[in-house]
């Protein structure tokens, strides 16, 4: 597919239609964050790939509000960065969920990035901390988000380039 195609029809899915997502289309998601750029290559993320139905349910409740469309995802893939190994880890994580999330629109598969850095639950405690109860990983392993991916319920109609907002753009020459 054209990448502006991709940057067009890439939109945040939250409903799945409970249909499996192609291994070969999820191995392509993965590779696409695996590919990602690091500072300086230092490559300190793991990219964790949850299918355990139980554990998406628990991934769905790790923060007060918008993990929900974790419960009936496919799949989820959580990228953690040893922060041991870069101070960059915010960025490099961030970077490897939006190349995801664009694979997985190229690939036809709905996903939505779950913010998980800075948030708390109902007991107001820290989602991330959540996250690595929940997986078993130790306190250097930092997580900006999860992406949900499922087969969309319906896809939602692609941005229009007309509908940005270029007053945002400023050119300076």
């Amino acid at each position: 597919m054209e990448f502006n195609n991709v940057l067009r029809i890439r939109r945040s899915v939250r409903r799945y239609s409970g249909k499996a997502i192609p291994a070969d289309s999820l191995e392509r998601i993965v590779q696409a964050g695996l590919s990602a750029p690091t500072s300086r290559n230092q490559k300190p993320c793991r990219f964790i790939v949850v299918r355990n139905r139980e554990i998406l349910k628990q991934l769905a409740h790790v923060k007060q509000a918008g993990g929900a469309m974790l419960e009936n995802a496919y799949a989820a893939v959580i990228p953690a960065a040893d922060s041991s190994i870069a101070d960059t880890w915010a960025e490099d994580t961030s970077i490897a969920l939006s190349f995801m999330h664009l694979a997985a629109a190229n690939e036809g598969v709905g996903s939505c990035w779950v913010q998980i850095h800075l948030r708390k639950d109902e007991k107001e405690e820290d989602a991330e901390e959540n996250v690595r109860k929940i997986l078993s990983l130790g306190p250097a392993f930092r997580i900006t988000g999860i992406l949900s991916l499922g087969m969309p319920e319906e896809m939602p109609a692609p941005h229009q380039p007309d509908t940005n907002d270029r007053e945002r753009v400023t050119v300076m020459e």
